[in-house]
Order: structure tokens, then C-alpha cells, then sequence
């Protein structure tokens, strides 16, 4: 609110390094609550959950596309409501109606939270059911960093040993010096060590568990730009797509998660959950095909000519080149009196609109046939990514003990934010409309590979189950006298 209320005085302080700063200290507060809530849905939705249900997979399925439902009308309301607000109000109203907002749901969320740890005593009771050898293992990695600290405190002591000679008090307080920087420099080790280890063994225990497979896959499913955030957003301003039919094509969107959920439960109910899983991944990489479709369609911009395209000091042919294919071309040189954040405000996100100045109405492409087919494929892929995320979702609360459920699904938390991080990069190294269809392409290979990667999974499991019902069969038979 600060920031939009003060912008341009902020901007005048230290050449414009205050804001910088300000917006530092924002992203790095924004990472902390990213994280915090991360914990949280692990909490929730792969641990509370499972003790609520008692083990009841009919129940367990049900919860979870219940939870999902509720995420998706959360998904169709809330930028609605927000966007409205700073349309009709303004920025910094709408910074304070999201505050209020925040504030009122985590004292709620704190009461609903404390009331069912209240009333199901399961969830304060920790894991007993652990292996002996486990517990000797964690004995013995105990021992071998206590005993790797006691040989570098015996190092410490011999090295900063006093000597019996007389020394001056100089020499001695400078002694001391070392001593402490030492110490400290040691510490740091350690606890570098420490963590290094707590790292490695979470992704070791990660590996080792039966849903490996899908759980990469499902990581393999986030690096994409088939999906309704800013990148896709910003690209639909670029065709001709005008804010009012993109909050339509959002809504539509946050319907298809529900069809999703809804199928789901019923593909479960019917064909298994591993089975469910193998169709949900056919139905999206199906959906998906449209995208590629349409990068070929009548109205696509993708060239590939623009793939390749040099970038040299002499940036005056690369600027006439550009006119043609973008709206807003800024150059790198600027005065140097000039503050470095001026107040071009040229982008203004409003209700998942990209609004240009001095043009207000995105040029219309020779056709819509492009753009037509790429929501239609995202829209209707929505149904099979929800089913998927909502079969390995299960498979991962089943399948992993209890004792170690934070740590495999912490690391499945950062394999996701890993794959959405190499997507934005990938966005940062293609960012016109034209480099739009090889985004595409390689989106279409991650998600096949995740889906490939299922697949494999889906087929271990039934040569399990094969060879499971063969030997019950053997087991059961008798021949006739």
C-alpha cells in the first residue's frame, strides 16, 4: 500500500535504489508466506487428512476432491472479487481489501485448524511404528557427526593450545581473536554440514520410496505454459483477446477442475486408482494436442525465423525488425540522470488484463482459429490434469509411511517449484509472441515425459498385482481325488 500510495516520492530517494530496495524486501516476504504456506498444505492435505480418514481410501478419495472443489471456487471467485475492486477503487484500496482479507481468513483458519486438532486426538500422537534397524541407523549417523565434532574440537584445543613461554598481551589478545573467528568458522560448518546432510538424506529417502515415478511425473507436469497464469494471459492480450473474455475463459477454466474432481471419483469408483491415473494422463496429453495444433493454425505468430535471432551491439536493424512484431520496444540506453525505475507505468495488470498505454485495444490477428484452439486445448485439459494430480495426490498419502511423509512430500514440493522455476526461465530466454509455439513444444515434451514417466508405474503395478493374484491362486488350489 506504501509503495502505491508514495511511488514517485519513493522513487526520488537514492535514485530510485530505495524502491528497488522496497520491492526486495516485498519479494523476499512474499517467499517466506510462499513457504509457510507450502508447510501448511503438506500439513493439511497429505497428512491431516489421511489420519482424519482412518485409513479409508473410499474417504480418502472423497475428502480430496472435496478440498480440490473448494480450491477451484476459491479459483473462480476470488479474481473476480479483486479485480472488480481495483477496476472500480483503485490500487491501493484493493492492496488493503486483499490485507483485511488475509487477516480475517488466517484468524478463522487458526480457530478451524485448532478446533479439529482439538477433536481428533490421532493428529498430536507422533509415528511409534519404526523399524529397529531405522532407529539404529539414526543412532549411528547421531554417533558419526557427534564424533566428527569432538575431532574438530580436539583440533580446535590443540591448535589454540597455550603455550607455557610468555607472551605479550598484544600477541595474546590477538590470539584470542583467531581463537573466536575459529570458533565461529567452525559452528558454520557444522551446521552447513548439518543441513547438507538433512538435505541429502530427504532426498535419499525421496528415491527410495514405490511412488517415485509419479511423483516426478507430477513434478514433470509444472513446467508448462499451457495453463491460465500471467504468461498465458499476457500472450491472449497479444491475439486480440480482451479482459472481459479472458475472465470468461477463467471461469471456464475453474469449471473443468471441477469436472475434473467429480470424474475422478467416479473413474476411482469403477476402475482403481492406478487405472484412474492412466486415464486421466491419456485425456490430457489429448487435450494438450490441440495446443500443438494451433501453433500452426490460421492467426499463430510462431516464426521460425525469429528462433534464431541475433542479438548484437548494432541494435538498430534488430529494432526494425521488432516494429513489425511488437507493441512496445525499449531500448537499453537511457540518460543517466534519468531515475533507474521511472514511472512509465506502460504495464498495468488489472483483473488478469494487460492494459498498454496509448493503446488500449490489442491488434487484431488475421485470424482467431490459433488462439481458438490453444484455450480450448488448455481449457479441456484442465478435466485430465486435476483427475492425474488428484490420482497421484492419493497414491503419495498411501504409499508413504507415516514417519516420513514432511520429508518426501518436501521434496516433492520442491521438485514442483523446480520445474515452474525452469518454465519462467524458458519464458525469460523466448518472451515474444512468436517464440510462443516452441514454449509449446517443449511444455508438450515435459508433460509427455511426466505422463510416460506414470506410465512405467501404472505398468509395475499390475505385473505386481499379476504375479500377487497368480500366487493366491496356487495357494488356494486343490486337485481333485
Amino acid at each position: 500500500m506504501l509503495l502505491f500510495s508514495y511511488r514517485r516520492e519513493m522513487e526520488q530517494i537514492w535514485h530510485g535504489w530505495f524502491t528497488v530496495a522496497c520491492y526486495t524486501v516485498l519479494i523476499t516476504l512474499a517467499a517466506v508466506a510462499n513457504l509457510a504456506g507450502t508447510a501448511l498444505t503438506i500439513t493439511i492435505q497429505r497428512d491431516w487428512i489421511v489420519s482424519l480418514t482412518g485409513g479409508n481410501r473410499g474417504q480418502l478419495a472423497g475428502m480430496n476432491a472435496a478440498v480440490r472443489r473448494l480450491d477451484q471456487i476459491i479459483n473462480i471467485f476470488a479474481p473476480l472479487s479483486v479485480g472488480q475492486v481495483m477496476t472500480w477503487a483503485s490500487h491501493v484500496i484493493g492492496c488493503g481489501f486483499i490485507l483485511g482479507w488475509n487477516l480475517v481468513s488466517l484468524l478463522v483458519e487458526f480457530l478451524f485448524l485448532s478446533r479439529v486438532y482439538q477433536l481428533v486426538p490421532q493428529l498430536a500422537v507422533k509415528p511409534h511404528q519404526q523399524t529397529w534397524g531405522h532407529f539404529l541407523e539414526r543412532q549411528q549417523e547421531a554417533v558419526n557427526i557427534q564424533g566428527e565434532m569432538d575431532s574438530w574440537e580436539t583440533t580446535d584445543e590443540f591448535i589454540n593450545k597455550p603455550r607455557t613461554s610468555k607472551e605479550p598481551k598484544d600477541s595474546r589478545s590477538h590470539l584470542e581473536g583467531q581463537q573466536v573467528t575459529t570458533e565461529r568458522f567452525l559452528l558454520c560448518l557444522r551446521n552447513t554440514r548439518r543441513l547438507l546432510h538433512t538435505c541429502r538424506e530427504g532426498w535419499e529417502t525421496y528415491c527410495r520410496q514405490t511412488i517415485f515415478l509419479p511423483g516426478l511425473g507430477l513434478a514433470f507436469l509444472y513446467m508448462t505454459v499451457l495453463g491460465f497464469d500471467c504468461i498465458t494471459t499476457g500472450y491472449a492480450y497479444t491475439q486480440g483477446i480482451g479482459g472481459s473474455l479472458l475472465s470468461i475463459l477463467t471461469a471456464l477454466s475453474a469449471l473443468s477442475g471441477l469436472m475434473g474432481t467429480i470424474l475422478f471419483t467416479w473413474l476411482r469408483r469403477h476402475y482403481g486408482l492406478v487405472t484412474t491415473g492412466v486415464i486421466s494422463s491419456w485425456l490430457h496429453i489429448g487435450c494438450l494436442t490441440l495446443c500443438v495444433f494451433s501453433v500452426f493454425a490460421p492467426g499463430s505468430p510462431f516464426d521460425m525465423a525469429i528462433l534464431s535471432f541475433p542479438l548484437s551491439k548494432n541494435s538498430s536493424s534488430n529494432h526494425e525488425l521488432l516494429k513489425d512484431n511488437q507493441v512496445h520496444v525499449y531500448p537499453f540506453e537511457r540518460n543517466l540522470n534519468q531515475p533507474i525505475l521511472p514511472d512509465r507505468s506502460s504495464i498495468h495488470w488489472t483483473n488478469s488484463t494487460v492494459l498498454f498505454d496509448g493503446q488500449q485495444d490489442p491488434e487484431q490477428p488475421e485470424s482467431y482459429v490459433s488462439i481458438v484452439l490453444l484455450f480450448s486445448g488448455v481449457i479441456l485439459a484442465r478435466i485430465g490434469l486435476w483427475s492425474f494430480d488428484l490420482t497421484v495426490t492419493q497414491l503419495l498419502q498411501e504409499n508413504i509411511p507415516e514417519a516420513e511423509r514432511g520429508a518426501v512430500n518436501g521434496v516433492q514440493c520442491s521438485l514442483n517449484y523446480l520445474m515452474d522455476l525452469i518454465h519462467f526461465i524458458l519464458v525469460m530466454l523466448a518472451p515474444r509472441p512468436q517464440q510462443f509455439g516452441m514454449l509449446v513444444f517443449i511444455s508438450m515434451l515435459f508433460v509427455t515425459t511426466g505422463h510416460v514417466l506414470y506410465f512405467f508405474y501404472a505398468r509395475k503395478c499390475k505385473i505386481k498385482n499379476a504375479q500377487v493374484n497368480k500366487t493366491t491362486k496356487k495357494g488356494t488350489w486343490t486337485p481333485l481325488s
